[in-house]
Parts: C-alpha cells; sequence; structure tokens
C-alpha cells in the first residue's frame, strides 16, 4: 500500500515521551488497517462478538489511544474521503489481492496450516463501512477529534500539518510526504514485538520520525523531485511505476536528469496515466479547511455501554484504560492551559 520509499528515507527512533503535548493526526484507515491485520486470533481470525462482529479495531482504538493519551499526545483521526479516480486500478487490484488471500486463509484453515493460515487473513483483512462508521463512534465517546477528508486522507492530514494545525502525520505509509507533511511518524498505532514471516524471529517495532526537510536535503532533491522519484517507483495512481526500477534507482535517475520529464528519455516506459496527472494530485489535492480540533473529556459510561454491553468487551479493562485516558488530560492540564488542551489551534510547537 502507498509509494515505497523506505529504501532511500532515514528515520529517527523516537519515544512516546518525546511527543508529548504535540497533536498528530492519524491517517484513520490505514490505522484501522493496521489494526484489523494484526490485532488477530491464535489461527488468524479477527476478534469477534458473541453475534460475530468484527471488534479488533474497536479493541485497537480504546487500547493505543489511552496509552498515546496519557503520555500527554493530542490525538486526531482523518478519514479517507471519494478517492481520486485514478487510484481505481489500485483499489480493484487490492480486492482482487484480498480475494485471493481469503481463500488461501480458508484452504490453510482446512489443512491445518496455521501460521500460514495467520499469514493469509493478515493479507485478506478490509476495513468495511461499518467498521469506521464504529471507529468514527468510538472515537466520538473517547472526546477525540476526527475528521472527515473531501478525498484522500494523507493528503488531508499533510495539509492540517502545512498549516500547522498538527505537529506530523502518523501514517504506515510514505504518502503524506509526497502530499507535503513536514513530519511524518511511522510505527505509533503499533508497537512492541512482531514476528516476521516464516520465521521463528521477533523484531522490535518502535515509533520512528521521518522530517520531511531533512531528509530532502540528505538526499540532494526538491519536493516535487521526491514525488518524481515516487512515481518511477510507483504510487497508489499509477501501481507498479516503471519495472525494474526501485526507489535507489530512481533516486539516481532523478539526481542525473533532474525530473521525471528528462529521465524519461533516457529509459524505456510506458504510462497509460499522463505523470503530470499523478504529479497534480499531489501537489494540489483535494483538501477542506471545514474542520474543528477540539478534544473533550470520554464519556466514561457512554465507552462502557458501547464496548461491554455491546461488544462483549472486558468492563475492568475498558475502564482501565479510560482512566489512563483521564490522568492523560489532567497531567496535559498541568502543564499547560485547559484552553489550550480542549479548544482548536497550535500543532504543539
Amino acid at each position: 500500500m502507498g509509494v515505497q520509499l523506505r529504501e532511500i528515507v532515514e528515520a529517527k527512533k523516537i519515544d512516546l515521551k518525546d511527543l508529548a503535548g504535540r497533536i498528530i493526526a492519524f491517517d484513520g484507515h490505514n490505522v484501522l488497517y493496521q489494526f484489523i491485520s494484526i490485532i488477530r486470533g491464535r489461527y488468524g481470525e479477527p476478534l469477534r462478538d458473541r453475534e460475530g462482529r468484527i471488534t479488533s479495531h474497536l479493541n485497537g482504538l480504546i487500547y493505543r489511544n489511552s496509552n498515546l493519551i496519557e503520555a500527554g499526545i493530542r490525538v486526531a483521526y482523518v478519514f479517507d474521503g471519494r478517492p481520486p479516480l485514478l487510484k481505481a486500478e489500485t483499489l480493484e487490484r487490492r480486492m482482487e489481492s484480498r480475494r485471493e488471500a481469503r481463500e488461501r486463509y480458508e484452504r490453510a484453515v482446512r489443512e491445518g496450516r496455521y501460521e500460514a493460515a495467520r499469514r493469509y487473513a493478515q493479507q485478506a483483512a478490509v476495513t468495511t463501512t461499518t467498521i469506521v462508521d464504529e471507529a468514527k463512534k468510538l472515537l466520538t465517546l473517547m472526546g477525540i477529534p476526527w475528521i472527515q477528508a473531501p478525498s484522500e486522507g494523507e493528503a488531508q492530514s499533510a495539509y492540517m500539518a502545512l498549516k500547522g494545525d498538527v505537529w506530523a502525520v502518523a501514517s504506515q505509509d510514505f504518502d503524506s510526504l509526497l502530499f507535503g507533511a513536514p513530519r511524518l511518524i511511522r510505527n505509533l498505532s503499533i508497537t512492541g514485538r512482531r514476528k516476521l514471516p516464516r520465521k521463528k524471529l521477533y523484531i522490535k517495532i518502535e515509533p520512528e520520525l521521518i522530517e520531511l526537510e531533512a531528509m530532502l536535503q540528505h538526499l540532494g532533491i526538491t519536493r516535487e523531485q521526491l514525488i518524481d522519484i515516487g512515481i518511477l517507483v510507483g504510487t497508489d495512481y499509477n501501481p507498479g511505476g516503471v519495472k525494474s526500477i526501485g526507489p535507489k534507482r530512481a533516486l539516481k535517475l532523478i539526481r542525473e536528469h533532474g525530473s521525471l520529464e528528462e529521465a524519461l528519455k533516457h529509459i524505456e516506459a510506458e504510462f497509460p496515466i499522463s505523470p503530470e496527472a499523478i504529479k497534480r494530485l499531489f501537489l494540489d489535492p483535494e483538501v477542506t479547511d471545514d474542520y474543528r480540533l477540539e478534544w473533550r473529556p470520554p464519556d466514561v459510561e457512554g465507552i462502557v455501554e458501547f464496548l461491554c454491553d455491546e461488544h462483549d468487551f472486558n468492563e475492568e479493562r475498558v475502564r482501565k484504560a479510560i482512566r489512563k485516558m483521564e490522568r492523560g488530560y489532567k497531567r496535559s492540564r498541568e502543564t499547560t492551559t485547559l484552553e489550550r488542551w480542549f479548544t482548536p489551534g497550535g500543532g504543539g510547537e
């Protein structure tokens, strides 16, 4: 998902305490997909309530956000709106890939290959309208603001960061950098140990910060050239990019020739979609100023009713998570004014 720039991007490991007092905009659909993919049972099945309704996303939202808020981080969520027409092929590819993964998952379960089943189950994860609506309801009960983007959530998040309304964008994808986000934080919604596929090895997952200006200076390129690199490698608007060109070669080409237009004169490449049209989506995306960043104390009984009465969550654990949130709000009041915490404005600089 998203443009693959890992090979040329340098990130700095950070701790939650480094983000205290900051406003972080989460790519809502990206985070929900993460929760649905990773928070699963022994055989790869998503968590469900007694009615069979998936609850992995609700689990992630209440417990992970309570930790972030306790650490003094002001969390906001931005959800995708209508996708650009150029994204249609990518969305169709994803749907087909998930259908195939679902078939492999069911076959692996029947054959007792549970490790493989878990892997396929993660690949088959889908964020439905119901999952998104339930997430928005829980966020509202938790007092966490959420914003409905007119189009791409990462474009809206980047726009808010450029305005200074949020300090950084949190996402696993690198696309927000192409949209101009000054800071990107990865691994913030899921941390801890993660098992490597098909290996008996675990890696430690820690939050990491990428600062756009520092990255561009290190690479010796401009943001427009970064977009050119993304188009060569492949974006959601031109999946696959140019055959046999990865991030390192794309960087070399853009450094040598200065622009995508000039680089294309020296390589064999076919673009069914105009590269300029793709570039415009990153440079001038559809965004809105119609949003408010306002935090409120959690609705304790509303959360308990929604999670415990409706979805069978353990009430003791839920109330413990709520107390973490309350401690976070209290701590924030001690270090800043109540007005600054609970009213819009300010990226936490």
